[in-house]
């Protein structure tokens, strides 16, 4: 197949043209850094923005501005690759529509000078039947958001100018398929339309002619099919300019559709940035059997494999490999059919890896035998592949051990963690498809988003099975523990959203014949009803009747190599939040350096040891009490031994007794009785003093320090127990280091009251016991007086360390109960209310700006006062990376957290060093350009 080179194609000569106009231009780097607000005023400069840009005019830096696909378009045609020319509507433009609120474009946009550029470039004319520029309108957020907002493709379609094209290609099929596309995706897209009428229709015109696939539709058949969709929907514009307008308006509306503000809650993306729009000249993958259309990868992103991967179908367009509407081809067949189009293919995927520094999602369409690339981006991968490409990328020399740190996403890392399922089980397959994201999951079935998403609230574990997913059903992936589609390939829209979201997935199992309607399951001979059990594997792509067993994590070697790294270079030291000695042992397995939080008063819920805590709370007299203390005493005074031992030459920081008391007692009048015949009293003595702890808002009631206040001996007890058992462990050769903690604290004349009592007790304890040791004393800082006050609690004698519990301090600050939180949470996220969980991740604007408060004193007063945080937070990477940035000494997370902890603490430093090396002016806040920006100041 003889093929021209890309600078002799009319495109390429009009982007040269397009080059030298924009060299007299420049660029204006300061708006284009700057991410404007919903709700900002208007400029009052508003006629000197500018709004769209050519190709020419922009690069890979500019994300925020042109939106990751249009400044990766920008990026791709800088490089001379053969990419159709486009021109990109700003994010900014995005916004200010939002601001004027009119529901019409900004009264500034004007793009009727590239809409020029654009028929200069390619030879064609908008609008103009004898040689027709159709478009492609695509959305494009700063971050990767794939098939969460719309597109519309094939657009400048109208009677008129279908017979034009019919006309100039002597190609009718051609002309007529294109035309339904337009008509249909025009209708949902812009117009709202249902899509399941035009659906029908295509269905009932195949099952007339008893045929299955759109290829086997002739031209009379799409004919048919268009004059069909004109009835169904007669008032898709027929001016092209119109159309043009009308598709751009829903682009930026579609920003905040429900599946957009779902996928950015779920990914920590800003409601603020907005979404760019592309609009490009079409290559077309559907004309005839010389043209098609793919996805590839340049490294397999479920395996992580150094492969070239990917998909393609012959005579067809994007959207058909991309929604799973057919099962696409591997490219080694396209590599048969098409050799020297695959060779370019291949030569330039090679070409943006290195360039890139990441493996790459590529989109292209053949046209006639011409390779034309729509679109590249970081491609979404699983948590073995992104650790695999990471280490095989510094083996090869491409990526340093910083940079590649910075590839992983470190909340999927818990999947090296988990179990799989064990080979040696028993197993009954009843179903195959492709491995399209591995891991594996058992759950009831689903067939709608919204089932699975109401069942995992109530504690289902569900497998969400559809014939195909789409963008729309993004919440209900969200919930599910996995996916199963009968339709799509590898690189559909399933895979690719199950692999960024690091949930399991098996695709195009052909053989399975959903009916959501009847909520039915046929694989084979096996039919399955709602809500009974399928178990999936996403590394084998095999679909198994009921639970199978699963075996333990087992090491994985890069996964290690990227945990060394992160400790390599990480200065906030990772440990666990652990109560038993066999949480402490799993941590430490798992890299912790000690404990942050050991919750003294979960030592107490076992059945033998709640009756003493109980028999102590009803206690009428202290002497009565201090009987029940002491058998307390020496169940604590184990149980601490146990977990110093574990972590030996650790510290461990044991947090006195925070509960309110009532928690302890039972409530119904069987376990009041029983309590009152074990302690020997009557049960009305019982029930007055459940009474009297009863409490209406327990958060902020009787607990934590105020325990130490009312019931001193409580604290002395529990101060003794940690001395006691740091003794026994140094006198058995061991090293302990057992810090004590005390919590709510909320103003500095507690601590002046309750640290002289615990410095008495463990002293007198430690002398006892003829062993000479430190044992640290601090606080928890969950109150935000505690916070504005933080230098007098650093400066109370005894006070060595403060750890702030931030998820006490999120529920004061918002006024939110955790528990109850979740009720209205999940509202004010889709609403825009809140961008984040803020129990989820830390609010560094308000919770964070009281922790820089409390820092800012306590720093002033006692600048070597050790800080840590030991809240949920402390294992979540962003609050990682927040953290880190405040100087903490550590963070605290639970067991199974903490190598996530330990690679997000490497990654803020590593960010933090490779911007310091770059320069601030060059740096970019995205993992894509950290390498190009180190090599800026080579």
């Amino acid at each position: 197949m003889e093929h021209k080179t890309t600078q002799d194609t009319p495109w390429f000569r009009g982007a040269a043209r397009s080059r030298r106009r924009s060299a007299a231009r420049g660029l204006s780097m300061k708006s284009q850094a700057t991410p404007v607000k919903p709700d900002a005023p208007a400029s009052s400069a508003a006629d000197t923005i500018k709004r769209v840009y050519l190709l020419d005019e922009g690069n890979k830096d500019m994300k925020m501005l042109l939106g990751g696909k249009g400044a990766n378009l920008c990026e791709m045609a800088k490089l001379e690759l053969p990419v159709p020319p486009a021109f990109i509507i700003t994010t900014e433009t995005c916004l200010e529509y939002f601001r004027e609120g009119t529901g019409n474009l900004p009264a500034a946009l004007d793009f009727e000078e590239q809409l020029k550029a654009l028929e200069d470039d390619t030879g064609k004319k908008f609008g103009n039947p004898q040689n027709p520029l159709l478009v492609s309108v695509r959305s494009g957020a700063p971050a990767s958001m794939p098939g969460m907002m719309d597109t519309v493709l094939n657009l400048g379609l109208n009677d008129e100018i279908v017979q034009g094209i019919i006309d100039t290609t002597g190609n009718e099929r051609f002309a007529y398929d294109t035309y339904r596309r337009f008509l249909n995706m025009y209708s949902d897209v812009v117009m709202d339309l249902d899509k399941e009428p035009f659906e029908e229709v295509i269905s009932e015109i195949k099952k007339k002619k008893g045929i299955k696939l759109d290829l086997e539709m002739e031209a009379s058949d799409w004919k048919e099919v268009v004059g069909e969709f004109k009835k169904l929907n007669p008032n898709v514009p027929t001016d092209p300019r119109e159309q043009l307008r009308g598709a751009i308006l829903a682009v930026f509306r579609s920003w905040n559709n429900d599946r957009a503000i779902r996928y950015r809650s779920y990914n920590g993306i800003p409601d603020a940035w907005g979404t760019a729009v592309s609009v490009q000249a079409m290559a077309y993958g559907n004309m005839n059997d010389g043209c098609g259309t793919g996805v590839a990868f340049s490294r397999n992103p479920s395996t992580g494999e150094n492969k070239f991967f990917g998909e393609f179908l012959p005579n067809a367009a994007g959207e058909d490999v991309v929604a799973g509407i057919r099962t696409p081809q591997p490219l080694e067949e396209m590599a048969q059919k098409w050799p020297e189009v695959y060779a370019e293919l291949f030569k330039y995927q090679g070409q943006l890896e290195k360039y890139y520094g990441d493996m790459q999602d590529i989109e292209f369409t053949v046209e006639n035998g011409r390779l034309y690339m729509l679109q590249c981006r970081n491609g979404k991968r699983t948590a073995k592949a992104s650790v695999k490409i990471a280490v095989d990328m510094v083996k090869e020399g491409t990526l340093t051990e910083q940079e590649a740190l910075l590839r992983i996403p470190a909340n999927q890392m818990d999947f090296f963690l988990h179990p799989t399922l064990d080979p040696k089980a028993e197993k009954t397959v009843i179903g195959e498809g492709l491995p399209a994201s591995p891991g594996a999951a058992t759950g009831k079935i689903v067939f709608t988003p919204d089932d699975a998403e109401a069942m995992a609230n109530l504690g289902e574990d569900v497998i969400l099975v559809r014939k195909e997913t789409t963008p729309e059903d993004i919440h209900g992936m969200k919930s599910a523990q996995g996916v199963l589609t009968a339709l799509g390939g590898m690189t559909s829209h399933a895979a690719v959203v199950a692999r960024g979201m690091g949930k399991c997935c098996v695709s195009g199992c052909t053989a399975a014949e959903v009916d959501f309607r009847a909520k039915t399951l046929k694989l084979g001979e096996v039919e399955l009803k709602e809500h009974d059990v399928i178990t999936i594997d996403g590394s084998t792509g095999e679909v198994y009747l009921g639970t199978v067993d699963r075996r333990s994590a087992t090491e994985d070697a890069d996964f290690q190599t990227v945990l060394k790294w992160a400790d390599d270079l990480r200065q906030l030291k990772v440990l666990t939040n652990a109560d038993t000695p066999e949480q402490a042992k799993t941590a430490r397995s798992l890299g912790a350096q000690g404990i942050g939080l050991c919750r003294s008063e979960h030592m107490f819920f076992a059945p033998e040891r709640i009756s003493a805590m109980r028999a102590m709370i009803v206690s009428e007299e202290k002497k009565e009490r201090l009987e029940h203390l002491e058998t307390m005493g020496a169940f604590q005074r184990d149980d601490i031994a146990k977990i110093l031992e574990e972590m030996d030459g650790l510290p461990v920081t044991i947090r006195l007794l925070d509960p309110p008391l009532h928690e302890f007692l039972p409530h119904s009048l069987d376990e009041m009785q029983a309590l009152a015949d074990t302690v020997g009293k009557p049960l009305s003595v019982v029930q007055d003093r459940v009474a009297q702890l009863q409490e209406v808002n327990p958060m902020l009631g009787f607990r934590g320090c105020r325990l130490s206040v009312v019931y001193p001996e409580i604290t002395e007890m529990q101060a003794r127990a940690v001395a006691s058992a740091a003794a026994t462990n140094k006198k058995a050769g061991l090293d302990p280091k057992p810090e004590i903690m005390v919590p709510v604290v909320s103003t500095a004349k507690e601590l002046r009251l309750i640290v002289p009592r615990i410095q008495a007790a463990v002293a007198d304890e430690l002398k006892k016991a003829g062993v000479d040791m430190d044992i640290p004393i601090g606080t928890m800082m969950e109150l935000p007086r505690a916070c504005q006050t933080a230098d007098q609690i650093v400066g109370t004698e005894g006070v060595e360390f403060m750890s702030f519990g931030t998820n006490d301090l999120t529920q004061s600050v918002w006024g939110f109960s955790r528990d109850d939180a979740i009720k209205f949470i999940g509202r004010y996220q889709e609403q825009g209310l809140l961008d984040f969980d803020p129990f989820a991740r830390i609010d560094e604007e308000g919770v964070g700006g009281l922790i820089k408060t409390a820092l800012e004193k306590a720093r002033a007063k006692q600048p070597g006062t050790k800080v840590g945080i030991c809240g949920e937070h402390g294992g979540e990477p962003k609050s990682v990376h927040f953290f880190h940035s405040q100087g903490f000494d550590y963070v605290s997370c639970s067991p199974f957290r903490v190598p996530i902890a330990r690679i997000a603490a490497g990654q803020a430093a590593a960010q933090e060093l490779l911007k310091k090396s770059a320069g601030d002016g060059l740096y970019r806040n995205s993992i894509t350009n950290v390498k190009r920006a180190g090599k800026k100041t080579d």
